[in-house]
């Protein structure tokens, strides 16, 4: 028990954490409506050593107005490998699920998602990182509320989820 104890305090001692996250704002006019479209991913990770980290992101959403505004809520847990180490760039992949929910009105889709998203990191220094997630590689379902049957897709495309962030290390 004690050597268990001794090897979880050494790993932690060693470990390095980092916050950040990416927010998300626009606004849409098409014929003189106009829309806002918000979002907020706060995201935390903790280093286990230079290769491997553990994290996850939590966000919310909306977009519409009135009866028509659309609500999403998202939880990411994921492991980071991180293969490449350049100067002051990092490139690796998060590998992991997440839950989504798309709420409009009384209608309700749930998204469980399982797969790989590769990423690059830019180091401006020490403690601030430039960070990008680009594409996905996975197993989707989608599940409309009242539905008999959900939509299974796997497939691979870096052009999807795209999304920049910055990150405090700590």
């Amino acid at each position: 028990m004690m050597t268990l104890a001794a090897i979880a305090v050494a790993a932690t001692m060693n470990a390095q954490g980092y916050i950040g996250g990416s927010l998300g704002f626009a606004s849409q006019s098409y014929d003189g409506n106009s829309t806002t479209v918000w979002s907020i991913m706060p995201e935390v990770g903790y280093n286990l050593n230079e290769d491997w980290a553990l994290g996850v992101a939590v966000g919310y959403g909306e977009s519409g107005k009135g009866d028509d505004k659309i609500k999403t809520f998202k939880v990411s847990p994921y492991v980071r490998f991180t293969p490449v180490k350049l100067d002051k760039v990092n490139i690796f992949i998060d590998g992991g699920f997440g839950y989504t929910n798309v709420k409009q009105g009384d209608a309700s889709v749930n998204q469980w998602q399982f797969g790989l998203k590769p990423g690059v990191a830019i180091n401006l220094n020490d403690k601030l990182s430039f960070v990008s997630h680009f594409g996905f590689l996975g197993y989707e379902y989608d599940k409309a509320k009242g539905a008999d049957k959900g939509v299974n897709t796997f497939g691979f495309n870096l052009g999807s989820e795209v999304s920049f962030g910055m990150y405090y290390n700590f």
